[in-house]
C-alpha cells in the first residue's frame, strides 16, 4: 500500500484512463511512477509529489508550500517539480507513468509525448496550456523527452497520494527527509500478451495510439 493507505501507484495508474493513449495490458511495464498535486489558497498552497518505482518502493516524497496564481499553474507546478525529483534518482532511459488528477494537464502531456514521435511534431490536438505555466511547461516537456517512455493517468484527487501533501505541505513537511533514496525496481515479471478488456478498451479517447 502507497501513502495514507491509498493503492500502489502502479494500480492506480493501471485502473486509469490515459487520454489520446491506448492503454495496453503492457502499460503496467512502468519502471517509476510519480503522483504530482498542486493547491491553490489565497493564503498560499502547496505542491506535492510521491514517486515509486514498479514493485511498490517508495522512491520519495515532497510536500513544499507555494504561491501559485491559481489552481491550474499550480497543478503544472507540481508536475515539473515531480519530474525534477524523478530525472534525479532514475536512468534516462526509465519507462515512467504520470499520475494527476487535472484533465487537462493529463492530455497535454499525452498530446507532448505523441507531438514528438511524430514526423511533423503535431499533437493531436493543440495544446491548452494556461499562459503562466510557459516555464513549467516548457520543464516538463524537456523531462519528458529524458525518459525512455512516458504517459499519463487521469486519476481523482481522493485517490492521489499527492493530494494531502499539497493541501497541507505544512504539516507533511517530514516527509522532504526520505528525498534522499535512489532505488531501482525489480526486473518486470513475465506476462502473456492479451487484450484489453472493454472497461479499459472503451477508456481510450482518441488520437494516435502509442506503447
Amino acid at each position: 500500500m502507497a501513502a495514507h493507505g491509498r493503492p500502489a501507484l502502479r494500480d492506480l495508474f493501471d485502473e486509469s484512463p490515459t487520454p489520446h493513449i491506448a492503454h495496453p495490458p503492457s502499460t503496467h511495464h512502468r519502471d517509476f511512477y510519480v503522483a504530482t498535486d498542486g493547491s491553490f489558497r489565497r493564503a498560499g498552497g502547496g505542491l506535492g509529489a510521491v514517486i515509486e518505482t514498479r514493485d511498490g518502493t517508495r522512491v520519495g516524497r515532497i510536500a513544499t508550500t507555494d504561491v501559485p496564481p491559481d489552481n491550474n499553474v499550480a497543478e503544472y507546478r507540481a508536475l515539473h517539480l515531480g519530474l525534477d525529483i524523478l530525472a534525479a534518482r532514475a536512468p534516462v532511459d526509465a519507462r515512467v507513468g504520470i499520475l494527476v488528477d487535472h484533465d487537462e494537464l493529463a492530455s497535454n502531456v499525452n498530446a507532448a509525448i505523441l507531438a514528438a514521435r511524430h514526423p511533423d511534431r503535431k499533437p493531436p490536438r493543440p495544446y491548452t496550456v494556461p499562459a503562466a505555466t510557459t516555464h513549467h511547461w516548457r520543464g516538463i516537456t524537456a523531462r519528458l523527452s529524458r525518459f525512455g517512455e512516458v504517459r499519463a493517468a487521469r486519476i481523482d484527487s481522493s485517490q492521489n497520494p499527492a493530494h494531502p501533501l499539497a493541501n497541507a505541505p505544512e504539516e507533511y513537511a517530514h516527509v522532504n527527509s526520505e528525498l534522499d533514496r535512489c532505488v531501482l525496481p525489480d526486473p518486470p515479471e513475465v506476462t502473456s500478451t492479451q487484450v484489453p478488456p472493454p472497461s479499459r478498451a472503451n477508456r481510450n479517447q482518441g488520437g494516435r495510439a502509442s506503447d
